[in-house]
Order: structure tokens, then C-alpha cells, then sequence
């Protein structure tokens, strides 16, 4: 792999800290626990990591509330663990990305408690969104916006002296209160957070909410108030992608590129853009901006070969099209896993979904450009859908009182190894117990079990990586589709490496013959079977 564009084709394996290794015994994953597992990830074959946030933070959001973008939250370790964690993945070729969250910040954050103590109109306040409510008293909200996780976007303040007084803005919850990207103070903040970490030896970033950060300067009301409660994606777009947005990447990507001339190791930038189309997320990674933003349309896409072949034909020619790399995902710490999404939602996952989501893997590894793999995706992991409503997290159950789009259920902890709770997770005899309860069929997946059967999903998804940076038709360049039956998708690469997915259920003729390399089941010659996806150089 090219060091300096080694994000081009790379694999990138998102850890959500909390829950990867416990190795303090108090139920929560933590810095050591990651260093701990390098290993094992080194030798699943990937390129990178990504760390979710770790900063100190009072986790009303797990960590997405930051009340101090320059440090280590004590639950997680500290800076001298952090600098031992990049250590230890520099020595094994492991690149290692931060997640930062510049479109809010936590309400126990320094500058909001100042701007909570100052008086309307002052500086402190004119770093966030603090507006005067309207109606008498100024008792209603600013405008008709709502947040992400549900409820009105804004709450109102108790003034020093004990009035009721002006709103803030949030679109998230009232402990992620939104930051003011119109006044110079915030980038200039941001910018000293980029270069203390890049400093500690970073490797990039994936932004969260890359598409938010600006609002509309007068806050006007949104003509569809309900959209945001609808969905997590970014439709308001008086709150989303407006267009000054675009020159905060382009000043991050000048950033990251100082560095990069310093010792020619490419920093990565990486954007939780949530738009409606490929074409709209192209212009996010153009050139001078964001390296990459990862493709959600893949995930959202049912299991469909018209729909998969859709949002790849439109991703291959929208954003590849811009010179960056489409950065496919199929799971991630905020979606349903896809052995659960593509079949049955029973406890334990089904036949179905699972055969579905091996398939899905397959293609993913087998399109061109990078892609993130979410922890437990290689341990076939379903997800846990019977957690009971007094262990859940997630401030949308909160928010809502639904458990409609909560997320908790991708979240429990890994299980490493044994038969019961806690699974390896947690260290010690008397560790506390995971942080979310873990299934007792959870012994199914554990890690050593994984490893120890070739016919895992582990083992697919090492074999996969393993041919992935052995075969240079993999990872970058084009596809051209291959003429089929209707519910077979298939395309080939480069040298004439074709995948073939079948999204019916009945076993069809395979669509070319040729040298086998990986299938994600079972796959006699000349055949490809129902829900089954496979690998092979064409004989033709």
C-alpha cells in the first residue's frame, strides 16, 4: 500500500472504546483494552483503526458530549495511555484515526458554563446559538427546528438572576449544545485541537456531523418542522450543509497536509456526511476538502441486487468521480447490525441474515475504494434486541420514551471468550459486570471460537482482507456490470476478478467460470446459491 495515499483503498476497523476490552475491571472498555487487542486486529488484516470519543465528558451521549477536546476522560486512561496506544500501533503498521465532534460540544463544557453565568449579548454567549424565545415572555422557542433525538431544538436558560431567560440551540440533546461556527473563536479552538493531537501522533480524523457546524444565520422556521424527528439523516437544511461549511474542510485539509509535507504519511479526513445523494456528497470530497465521507446509501439499501446495484452505480460515478475514493459501510455503532436488518429480528439473528450479511461483506471488500468495518461485524454479531428498558443508554430512549431507532442494541460489549458473562470482556474474577448486559448467546460468537472455526465469519473476513491487499484489481479502480439473471448482482475488476452476489434464495448457474478464490457459504462449481456471494478470476 502507498503510505502517502494508503487511505485510498484501506480498511478501517471502528472501535467503540467502551465496549471493545475492558482492562481495569470496572464493566467499561477502555484505552488499554485497545492496545491489548491490536494484535488480534493486526492479524484480522486491518489497516487502521478509529477510536470513538474518548475525551472527558459527563457520557450523557457516550462520549459525544465533549466537555474537553484535549484530553482523556479517567474511564478510559489517560494521555500517557493514549501516546502507548499509538506507539504500540505505529510498531504494527496500524494507522490510527480520533473521532472528533465539531458541531457540539458537552453543557458541562467550560465555555458554555461561561456563556450560562454572562449576560445576554455578551462574547461567552456568542460562541454558541442563544436566541430570545418569542411569544409573551419570550416563553416559546426560537424557531419551530427539532432535534435529532427528539423534542424541540432548543431550551431555555435560567438567567444569573434568576429569570427566565434567552434559548440555545441544540439538535442533538440539551446536554450538546451547538457551537456557533460564524464567530472566529471556534475554529480557531478547533484548530489547536487538531494539531495537539496530529502532535501526539494521529493519523486523521472521522468528523462527526460533517455536515453541520453552520446554520442559517437569522434561524428562521424550518418549512417541514417535523423532518428531523423523522430520521437521523440531515434533512433540515436550514441546520445542514450550508455552504460555508465547505471552507472549514478546506482548512482542515490545508492542516492535515502541513503535516503531511513534514514526513510524506498522509493525515486522513474522514466525514459523517448524512445528504440525500451521492452527488451532494460528492462535493464534500473534493480535491481541497475532505478525503473521504463515508457512504451511508450502501447500509440503507434494502436487499435488493437493484437497489446494491443503484447506490454503487451512483456512488462509482458521482464520488469516484471527484478523484477521492467511495468509502463504503454496512455497519456502524449507530445502525442495526446487518445480520439482524437482513432477516428475521429474533434474539439471536436468523439463518437468513446471517447468510445475507456474509454475502454483503464480500461485495463490500470486493468494491473499489476503503471501507470501515464496526467491532463484532467480523464475529458475525447480531443485534441484541431484547435489552430491558432499564439498562438502556441511549438518549433517544430518553428523549422519546421509544425504542424505536435506539442503539444500544449494536453496542454491548464484545464477548472474547467462555461461556457466560462477561466473556473476556472484563478483567478479573470480580470485575463489575459489562456496562450493557450481554446475551448468554453471546458464547456463540466469542472471539476464540471465531478463530478456532475456519468456517466463521472471522475467517471470511480475514480471508477476504488477506486477498484484498494481495489482488491490486482490489481496493482502487473501476467496475464494469456483468449481464444476469434478475436477483444476481455481479461486476469484474481488474484482471478479470469477479464478484458475484445472489440475493434470491434459490440457487442460480454462476454468471461466469473460471479460478474460485472466496465465497461467503458453500459454492459448487458452476453455481451460486441463494443469499451467497463469491470471488473468482474469470476463465474467459
Amino acid at each position: 500500500m502507498d503510505t502517502h495515499r494508503w487511505w485510498r483503498d484501506a480498511v478501517i476497523y471502528q472501535v467503540y472504546v467502551r465496549s471493545f476490552l475492558d482492562s481495569t475491571g470496572d464493566g467499561i472498555g477502555d484505552l488499554a483494552g485497545v492496545r491489548a487487542g491490536l494484535p488480534y486486529l493486526k492479524k484480522l488484516g486491518v489497516d487502521g483503526i478509529w477510536l470513538s470519543p474518548f475525551y472527558p465528558s459527563p457520557q450523557h451521549d457516550h462520549g459525544y458530549d465533549v466537555a474537553d477536546y484535549r484530553d482523556v476522560d479517567p474511564v478510559f486512561g489517560d494521555l500517557a495511555e493514549f501516546d502507548l496506544l499509538v506507539g504500540a500501533a505505529r510498531r504494527l503498521g496500524v494507522k490510527v484515526l480520533l473521532d472528533i465532534v465539531p458541531n457540539h460540544c458537552s453543557s458541562e463544557h467550560p465555555w458554555f458554563r461561561e456563556a450560562l453565568a454572562a449576560p445576554p449579548g455578551s462574547p461567552q454567549r456568542a460562541r454558541f446559538h442563544f436566541a430570545d424565545g418569542r411569544g409573551p415572555g419570550g416563553a416559546e422557542p426560537p424557531n419551530n427546528w427539532h432535534a435529532m433525538f427528539g423534542g424541540p431544538a432548543w431550551t431555555r436558560v435560567t438567567e444569573p438572576d434568576g429569570r427566565a431567560g434567552q434559548w440555545y440551540l441544540h439538535m442533538f440533546t440539551p446536554e450538546q449544545p451547538d457551537w456557533n461556527w460564524r464567530n472566529p473563536e471556534i475554529a480557531a479552538d478547533f484548530d489547536r485541537t487538531l494539531r495537539f493531537w496530529l502532535d501526539r501522533g494521529a493519523d486523521g480524523f472521522r468528523i462527526d456531523v460533517a455536515a453541520g457546524l453552520f446554520k442559517h444565520p437569522e434561524l428562521p422556521d424550518s418549512p417541514d418542522p417535523e423532518a428531523d424527528a423523522r430520521t437521523r439523516d440531515s434533512v433540515n437544511p436550514l441546520a445542514w450543509s450550508q455552504p460555508e461549511v465547505h471552507e472549514v474542510w478546506r482548512h482542515w485539509r490545508a492542516v492535515c497536509e502541513e503535516y503531511t509535507r513534514r514526513d510524506g504519511q498522509e493525515r486522513l479526513l474522514v466525514g459523517e456526511v448524512s445528504v440525500p445523494t451521492a452527488r451532494e456528497h460528492a462535493r464534500y470530497v473534493r480535491p481541497d476538502e475532505l478525503h473521504q465521507a463515508f457512504f451511508f446509501d450502501l447500509l440503507g439499501a434494502p436487499w435488493n441486487a437493484d437497489a446494491f446495484r443503484k447506490v454503487i452505480s451512483e456512488a462509482m460515478q458521482d464520488i469516484a468521480g471527484t478523484g477521492s475514493t467511495v468509502t463504503w459501510v454496512l455497519n456502524n455503532h449507530d445502525q442495526v447490525r446487518t445480520v439482524t436488518r437482513y432477516g428475521e429480528p429474533t434474539p439471536q439473528g436468523s439463518g437468513l441474515g446471517t447468510a445475507r450479511a456474509r454475502a454483503a461483506a464480500l461485495l463490500m471488500l470486493a468494491l473499489p475504494g476503503a471501507a470501515y468495518v464496526y467491532q463484532g461485524e467480523e464475529l458475525g454479531l447480531p443485534e441484541v434486541v431484547d435489552l430491558p428498558d432499564d439498562v438502556l443508554t441511549d438518549p433517544i430512549f430518553r428523549r422519546t420514551g421509544s425504542r424505536a431507532r435506539i442503539r444500544d442494541g449494536c453496542r454491548v460489549p464484545l464477548p472474547w471468550s467462555g461461556q457466560a458473562s462477561p466473556f473476556g470482556f472484563t478483567s478479573g474474577a470480580e470485575g463489575a459486570a459489562p456496562w450493557l448486559p450481554q446475551p448468554e448467546w453471546f458464547a456463540e460468537h466469542a472471539t476464540d471460537r471465531a478463530l478456532a472455526d475456519t468456517r466463521s465469519f472471522w475467517h471470511l473476513y480475514r480471508d477476504g482482507l488477506q486477498l484484498r491487499a494481495s489482488l491490486p484489481q482490489l481496493g482502487e479502480g473501476t467496475l464494469s456490470w456483468l449481464e444476469t439473471t434478475p436477483d444476481v448482482l455481479a461486476f469484474v475488476r481488474a484482471d478479470d476478478l469477479v464478484c458475484a452476489v445472489n440475493f434470491g434464495t434459490a440457487p442460480v448457474p454462476a454468471p461466469a467460470s473460471g479460478t474460485p478464490l472466496l465465497a461467503s457459504g458453500p459454492c459448487p462449481p458452476g453455481v451460486l446459491p441463494g443469499s451467497t456471494a463469491a470471488w473468482w478470476i474469470s476463465g474467459s
